[in-house]
């Protein structure tokens, strides 16, 4: 696997800055936009560097947040106006698209 660069890492960094409130992205929806080749590499960035970005605005492709973010996640989708059942993001209403 090749090394991940300075410029992709703000490309994707780029993106998330731009989903606007009340939207949402997937992993996914990010890799494509930023010609990644995988949305796991989407991931290891927003592991390691997206304190200053709205990080709760990006979830997998189920609309579901990770387990261990989703009330934080969630809750601030909500006060967003995000629409969201059952405990998942309604991704056909709030998809950003790039």
């Amino acid at each position: 696997m090749a090394a991940t660069s300075e410029q992709q890492i703000e490309c994707v960094r780029d993106l998330v800055a731009s989903i606007p409130s009340g939207s949402v992205a997937t992993y996914g929806d990010i890799a494509a936009a930023a010609g990644l080749s995988s949305p796991r590499t989407v991931g290891w960035i927003m592991r390691t560097d997206t304190a200053d970005l709205p990080w709760h605005r990006v979830l997998g492709a189920s609309g579901r947040p990770a387990p261990h973010l989703a009330d934080r996640q969630l809750a601030r989708l909500e006060l967003e106006g995000v629409p969201i059942r059952n405990g998942r993001v309604d991704l056909a209403r709030a998809r950003h698209r790039f």
